[in-house]
């Protein structure tokens, strides 16, 4: 038992966040489809293979000024936050959504976005 407690927090370290649930994250995600979807005209971009993208560079889409001077790259992390509150990350977006509350959601929504390639 010993032995265990002292490995627990190499185990922490090495996997510093628990990654979400994609399945549940996909029933999330419908409330921001409405918005989201993979069709031109859309109110906003496609989220297929957004983790790894530039932000506000899709050709396809019109980005607000602040989006597209964000100068990051989307991983999970920097995704999350945005989707917990977008205004913070990226001042002067044009999205309109609040964020989402729930930590939970949030991981859940960006693990099923990382999913979809």
């Amino acid at each position: 038992m010993r032995a265990f407690f002292g490995f627990l927090p190499l185990v922490l370290t090495a996997y510093p966040a628990l990654a979400g649930d994609p399945g549940r994250g996909q029933e999330v995600f419908k409330a921001c489809a409405a918005c989201h979807g993979d069709k031109p005209g859309d109110l906003g971009p496609s989220l297929i293979g957004v983790v790894g993208r530039a932000a506000g560079s899709r050709d396809d889409f019109r980005y607000s000024g602040p989006m597209e001077r964000a100068g990051f790259i989307w991983d999970e992390a920097k995704l999350v936050a945005f989707v917990r509150d977008p205004r913070a990350v990226v001042p002067g977006t044009r999205m309109p959504f609040d964020g989402l509350a729930d930590a939970r959601d949030a991981d859940d929504v960006v693990a099923w976005l990382a999913s979809r390639k």
